[in-house]
């Protein structure tokens, strides 16, 4: 199991902003080249985005679909790739001062993943996060202030 902690200089609703807007995921996932509504309207319970992934001259896609959703603290995804498996990441937005504390944890559920699953992938599945919730630090963060959002 991967969990990873990022203070983000911004309120839990400008984090939320954020996650809550499914065509942005590309802007901060890892891999992730394109994200886009695939049905129902994104995050609301059972909702899911379809992403695609590049690596050099290898595409992958595959789905999101929300498990749990209580905006603006808790978002719980099952992210569907295929053959490799699927994933469940639990994302919890805590406020802290000012800011927010985001807690990710990510673990496989089904497939290949799941079989393959031991503490060398979660030391992958680690750096992966360090640089994911990096970006999305820097995307919230540069993002327009909230209506009433303190600066």
């Amino acid at each position: 199991m991967a969990v990873r902690h990022q203070l983000i200089e911004r309120s839990p609703e400008a984090v939320w902003a954020v996650l809550a807007d499914g065509s942005r995921y590309g802007e901060w996932v890892v891999g992730t080249a394109r994200s886009a509504p695939a049905q129902g309207t994104w995050p609301e319970l059972g909702s899911a985005i379809e992403y695609t992934i590049r690596l050099g001259p290898w595409t992958a896609s595959g789905h999101t679909y929300v498990r749990r959703c209580e905006p603006p603290h808790t978002l719980e995804l099952e992210v569907d790739s295929g053959p490799l498996g699927t994933a469940r990441i639990a994302i919890q937005i805590q406020p802290w001062d000012r800011h927010s504390l985001l807690i990710m944890d990510e673990h496989p559920l089904r497939g290949t993943g799941a079989r393959l699953h031991n503490t060398a992938l979660d030391a992958v599945v680690q750096l992966r996060h360090r640089r994911m919730l990096g970006n999305l630090a820097g995307v919230v963060e540069h993002s327009p202030r909230q209506p009433g959002e303190a600066a």
